[in-house]
């Protein structure tokens, strides 16, 4: 038996055993025979809840880049179990409400074999009570805690991106040791930024710092300059993590209020994810600091692995399309439909997934993963699933504006981000 997590295919040597036993019950039940010639040509159905409008557009235009990249690739391999995938594509606004419609749509019109795709928190957490009525499963590429806290359901998993209290509790040390320990947080005020100020601070303390404010801030504000007067004069660092279309007149106006006398800046990319850092306004950033998933600059000592998913997806060396430099990615947060992807297809197999009836299956196959190391699969790093939470946790980058553009310079450990776990999905029925 070989142990596929040694030979790079990024699974247990536990989920290689299953994949085996699998596969042997299958070939010999009876009927077998007769399911393999009429239905294993059928296409393994993936709804993807796409952001293709509203304030995730920019994400959503790249994860479905991405998706469509890694598909083909899997695809051309073979497929899953022998099938090609189908993406079907529904918009859901990066609107709650209209994503649970969406979800009922993939269910009851596309009878699609699982949902993926999901960024946004509040659609999300607006989206997982029908998933769980529906019971069918839905691999969300995230980043809020909310799938991690236990109080989702079963079927609701985030297998190929890490959550914000994992990365939080990753970059304080480092933001507590070479930027100072007096911060003030700026959020947006729903789910994904209350994560940030829910678990940033406990991090920052267990560091000796403190947070000296917090200042949240609606998604959907178009100017921020009755904000910025709230920061505290004793402010070290400021830690911005904005989202939305608006990102880009808030860093501004950071820089107006400040100029080139104001505190540390260390941002999370998703302040500027698909915003050229070479934009005019944005001079004001050069030296500070951003967190980021995965590097949007091609570096210089990059694995092959690495330069071979740039080239899939269609990045430049600055992070954006090889068919428009204007197209700048969304390379912190995209990889994640790469790597959910192919954990999907690892969970199938392993699983023998034949159709809506082994969803169940499904699921506790991905819930036995553990290691997922380095490589192809796993551009951005070796990751380390905890099925009881549904949640992997990986390596996070802080990367430096030099020139106007990222260089990383500090690549954090996976134990720097481990929390202990707060729930058990795996005790819930099915």
């Amino acid at each position: 038996m070989v142990d596929h997590r040694k030979a790079g295919g990024g699974i247990t040597r536990r989920i290689a055993l299953k994949t085996f036993g699998a596969a042997a019950g299958v070939a010999a039940a009876p009927g077998f025979v007769r399911y393999a010639q009429t239905q294993s040509s059928a296409p393994i159905k993936i709804g993807f809840q796409c952001h293709r409008t509203g304030i995730g557009a920019a994400y959503g235009r790249w994860y479905e880049r991405v998706t469509n990249a890694t598909v083909k690739l899997i695809n051309d391999a073979g497929g899953i179990n022998g099938r090609p995938i189908e993406i079907v594509t529904e918009d859901d606004g990066t609107d709650p409400k209209r994503g649970s419609e969406v979800i009922e749509k993939f269910a009851n019109q596309h009878k699609v074999d699982l949902i993926y795709g999901t960024l946004f928190s509040h659609v999300v957490v607006g989206s997982a009570p029908i998933v769980g009525e529906l019971k069918i499963p839905y691999y969300v590429v995230s980043e809020g805690y909310h799938v991690a806290s236990g109080k989702l359901n079963r079927y609701c998993i985030q297998p190929g991106i890490t959550d914000v209290k994992a990365q939080v509790r990753s970059v304080a040390p480092w933001i507590a040791q070479n930027l100072g320990k007096k911060v003030t947080l700026i959020f947006p005020d729903y789910a994904f930024g209350h994560d940030h100020r829910d678990f940033f601070e406990p991090a920052i303390r267990s560091q000796g710092g403190e947070v000296v404010a917090k200042i949240a801030i609606p998604p959907t504000e178009t100017s921020f300059t009755r904000y910025i007067p709230q920061i505290p004069r004793e402010t070290d660092v400021i830690y911005h993590v904005m989202v939305g279309p608006s990102v880009l007149t808030f860093v501004k106006e950071l820089g107006e209020f400040f100029g080139s006398s104001g505190p540390q800046l260390f941002g999370f990319i998703d302040s500027l994810e698909s915003v050229a850092l070479d934009s005019p306004g944005l001079e004001f950033l050069e030296g500070s600091h951003f967190w980021e998933g995965m590097p949007r600059y091609a570096q210089p000592d990059q694995p092959d692995y690495v330069t071979f998913y740039r080239e899939a997806v269609g990045l430049d060396e600055n992070g954006a399309s090889t068919d428009d430099s204007r197209d700048v990615s969304a390379a912190a947060h995209m990889f994640g439909c790469w790597e959910t992807l192919y954990v999907i297809k690892a969970a199938m197999e392993a699983s023998g997934y034949r159709g809506p009836e082994d969803r169940a299956k499904l699921i506790e196959a991905t819930e036995a993963m553990t290691d997922m190391e380095a490589g192809r699969e796993h551009p951005q790093g070796r990751k380390l699933f905890n099925g009881k939470i549904h949640q992997v946790f990986g390596e996070q980058y802080i990367s430096q504006v030099k020139s106007g553009k990222l260089e990383v310079v500090h690549r954090t450990s996976i134990e720097d981000g481990l929390y202990e776990p707060e729930g058990d999905y795996t005790a819930m029925p099915f």
